[in-house]
């Protein structure tokens, strides 16, 4: 069975976008899709890191803990809010402290914000930075619009039908692309 890391980028005391990621999980799980597990950005606390972890004289034991976790991966979920049109900085953090880890990572993409737009104007600036790593970034989005009211602190969605909808292919792609990557080794 496939292993799916999905990360939980907010850091905030109230976040939203966790929710999500935790409707991933259980979407996953429910349908027995892949192992999964949720790597909390927020848990792992990361200082501000002045250079890469393979540069790095003394890395923290969370650093290389993560970057165990996305190289035994097969894929990945980011879940991500918009914040004022961009990206969270604790994301940023978290992919330059990596390279080679997330050169060909399947890689989809969940954005989130609390308006109407579903964090449409993050995803451009996020996708960049990720093909500039390497980074195999699918082609389905998963774009959540208020989603202080689509989904509850449990991951529940007010709507399952519509959110598994949603879902299934933006699923469905990225295993695609797991099922390819993993079939080069």
């Amino acid at each position: 069975m496939h292993h799916i890391s999905i990360i939980s980028s907010s850091v905030r005391p109230d976040r939203k976008s966790h929710r999500v990621a935790l409707y991933f999980k259980n979407y996953l799980t429910e349908n027995n899709l892949a192992s999964v597990e949720i790597l909390d950005l927020r848990e792992y606390a990361f200082p501000i890191f002045t250079e890469k972890l393979q540069n790095q004289v003394s890395p923290s034991e969370k650093a290389l803990a993560f970057s165990q976790k996305i190289q035994s991966s097969h894929g990945i979920i980011l879940v991500t809010p918009e914040y004022n049109g961009g990206y969270p900085a604790s994301l940023k953090n978290a992919i330059d402290l990596l390279y080679n880890e997330w050169r060909h990572k399947p890689v989809a993409i969940a954005t989130v914000s609390v308006g109407p737009f579903g964090g449409s104007q993050v995803l451009l600036s996020l996708q960049f930075i990720l093909w500039k790593m390497k980074v195999w970034t699918i082609t389905e989005i998963f774009s959540v619009p208020n989603v202080h009211q689509n989904y509850d602190d449990a991951g529940k969605p007010a709507d399952k039908a519509a959110s598994d909808k949603l879902a299934e292919p933006f699923i469905k792609e990225l295993m695609w692309c797991v099922k390819a990557d993993n079939s080069k080794i």
